[in-house]
């Protein structure tokens, strides 16, 4: 195998590792979610992005008549070996080492609003 073939695939498996997903779930199958402020889905959504490591993400879960609620979640949550193993290599990648958790559920209660 030649050094071009050799690069490319590496360079292949280091950036296939910088978008990260995550599973993200209302317990209110009805709610609407919302992500970095935009509306994604209801009830469960699948999140992908190519945010570096120690990115938030903002997630607001809401219905008609209740009181929105908010939460967040940061990329530095599991390690990602094809990203390490492309950043010894290239080191660009290691600002994706790091991943989301593949599923997250979020409790939300309607409060309504007066």
């Amino acid at each position: 195998m030649n050094f071009k073939r050799i690069l490319s695939a590496v360079m292949l498996v280091a950036f296939a590792g910088c978008s990260s997903t995550t599973m993200i779930r209302s317990s209110d199958p009805n709610s609407k979610i919302y992500v970095d402020g935009e509306l994604m889905g209801t009830g469960q959504v699948s999140h992908t992005d190519k945010k570096i490591v120690g990115s938030t993400t903002t997630v607001r879960i809401e219905k008609p008549g209740c009181a929105p609620q908010s939460y967040s979640f940061i990329r530095s949550e599991e390690f990602d070996v094809g990203a390490c193993i492309g950043g010894v290599f290239v080191l660009v990648p290691f600002l994706w080492v790091m991943k989301y958790k593949p599923e997250r559920t979020y409790e939300y209660t309607c409060t309504k609003v007066r």
